[in-house]
């Protein structure tokens, strides 16, 4: 029995070599397996010049196709896969939209509504505010500062603020869910085109509404910006935006007292 045990343990020990000796040695010429990168990776490293921003690059998902694109992308939001809206949502896939195109119509929503909120910083103090009454309160619409103005008016008046935003959110969906991947983002079906209202008449070329579209969403970028400069200065300052520009015109008190000492003609 001992003798039949000393090959066996010969083979074993010679297998054991043989695996070891295959492990060192040097491996066979050909092409190592490239591992593929997110798609993220992929348009940063074929990245390229950012017209907004000389200095930075801009990822391969920019590439100028899109109305208004410059290249602005520091962050890389349009690196990262979004996904479908609404998918799952019901027992059946609604609209469906490109990463992009997400993008684009959150960018156009929100600047609209920045848009409105700067012509509702300026509009009271320029044009005045509406009067009250008996049950809203006499000065419950007289304040100028929207800041303050929030926590003035009557509780009805934010709730029907709330309401008709809910109906355009709701149209929105419907109109997303009913177009699916065909939708045109910031679409509410307003303006020229067959079915759509179109109060003014509107009926542009082609390039003169892409220009228009062009227009309008320069006009959302630096609402954007602008009522985020407006509403810390109003919280600053306590003081509507009519009041300060007023403030910057008028000679200050200082001056009446000290006179005008500058020789003449300057």
């Amino acid at each position: 029995k001992q003798t039949n045990k000393i090959p066996t343990m010969k083979f074993i020990t010679a297998a054991l070599c043989l695996a070891s000796a295959s492990a060192l040695a040097a491996p066979k010429k050909g092409k190592a397996p490239v591992a593929r990168g997110s798609p993220g990776a992929e348009a940063w490293a074929n990245a390229g010049p950012s017209e907004a921003l000389p200095f930075a690059t801009a990822p391969a998902t920019l590439d100028g196709s899109m109305l208004g694109d410059v290249g602005f992308d520091p962050f890389g939001f349009s690196t990262v896969p979004v996904g479908p809206w609404f998918k799952g949502v019901g027992s059946e896939r609604m609209g469906e939209l490109a990463d992009l195109t997400w993008y684009r119509e959150a960018e156009l929503i929100h600047g609209r509504i920045a848009q409105l909120a700067v012509v509702g910083f300026i509009a009271p103090g320029l044009f005045g505010t509406i009067p009250g009454n008996d049950w809203t309160g006499v000065d419950a619409y007289s304040y100028t500062n929207p800041v303050e103005a929030f926590f003035k008016v009557p509780g009805e008046a934010l709730l029907q603020i709330f309401l008709f935003m809910t109906f355009l959110e709701f149209r929105r969906i419907n109109i997303i869910s009913e177009e699916g991947s065909n939708y045109q983002a910031g679409d509410l079906r307003i303006g020229q085109g067959d079915g759509r209202w179109n109060p003014f008449g509107l009926s542009y070329s082609q390039e003169d509404y892409a220009e228009k579209q062009l227009q309008e969403l320069k006009h959302c970028r630096l609402a954007m910006v602008g009522i985020f400069g407006l509403w810390a200065q109003a919280v600053a300052s306590g003081e509507s935006v009519m009041d300060q520009l007023g403030a910057s015109f008028t000679a200050p008190e200082y001056y009446a007292k000290a006179g005008y000492f500058l020789p003449e003609g300057i």
